[in-house]
């Protein structure tokens, strides 16, 4: 199933790293660096609020780094 893209998703994804970055370092969990790579960190604050259930969980067939972009998205 393809994801229908947002308007602006691709300002929206960086409003949501950044968001997810603060969520995460308040939380104490992790410190992110500025050199760590944009899809590790969307997997990391996508698996964070899944687990503190923020979000609900993809279905496992469906977790992959474009649809984890997606979800922090909406």
């Amino acid at each position: 199933m393809a994801i229908k893209k947002l308007k602006n998703e691709a300002e929206l994804l960086k409003e949501a790293i950044r968001i997810g970055v603060m969520y995460c370092e308040k939380r104490g969990v992790v410190k992110f660096e500025a050199n760590d790579k944009q899809d590790d960190k969307i997997e990391y604050i996508y698996k964070l609020l899944v687990h503190d259930k923020q979000i609900q969980p993809l279905a496992k067939q469906d977790m992959d780094t474009p649809r984890m972009k997606h979800k922090l998205v909406l």
